[in-house]
């Protein structure tokens, strides 16, 4: 069996106990072995700054590099304020930079928003479906995925316990799976 496809898993929150944090470790439990994905949470970034692109922070080029070597991205994202969070954003301004140089660069992007209420982050997973494709490889289309309903998914240990989450978390992963295979082909 080959390597599996390394994939980097973006927590688009800084908080300790966020659901987005439980989704992305939940991924990679339910991971198939086709797929390797290394949770990445945002701690420790600067904000973006232009002024420093000709010298840009050790932490800057250290998330640069961890992008460019996997082959692969999945963008998990809770909705703040009917878009995305703050730290998320920089994020992405920091890997898309310099230029016409974006740590995203032909690497096939999987986007997984989250709500503990009902429209499941919809609205900041299209904020993303407008930010992504310029800066990017190819972003999956189909399935689309908005997890609402996440906030009894998790016991106290963090372990994700509801059957309903975990079926369409491993659809997605298969979905992802394949067209992560395909772009890498």
């Amino acid at each position: 069996m080959p390597a599996p496809y390394s994939i980097v898993a973006l927590v688009g929150s800084l908080r300790k106990e966020s659901f987005t944090l439980k989704i992305a470790k939940a991924l990679a439990k339910l991971a198939p072995a086709s797929l390797k994905i290394d949770v990445v949470t945002l701690e420790g970034l600067s904000f973006f700054n232009q002024d420093l692109e000709a010298n840009p922070p050790a932490e800057w080029l250290a998330f640069r590099e961890k992008l460019k070597a996997s082959q692969g991205v999945l963008i998990l994202t809770p909705e703040y304020n009917r878009s995305i969070p703050g730290v998320l954003k920089n994020a992405i301004d920091i890997a898309s930079r310099p230029y016409g140089q974006s740590s995203f660069l032909g690497k096939p992007v999987g986007l997984v928003s989250n709500s503990p209420g009902p429209l499941g982050g919809v609205a900041a997973a299209k904020h993303l479906q407008n930010i992504m494709p310029g800066i990017s490889g190819p972003v999956m289309g189909q399935p689309e995925i908005y997890l609402n309903g996440v906030g009894d998914a998790f016991d106290g240990n963090g372990e994700l316990i509801k059957d309903a989450l975990k079926t369409v978390l491993q659809q997605y992963l298969d979905a992802f799976a394949a067209f992560v295979a395909k772009q890498n082909g």
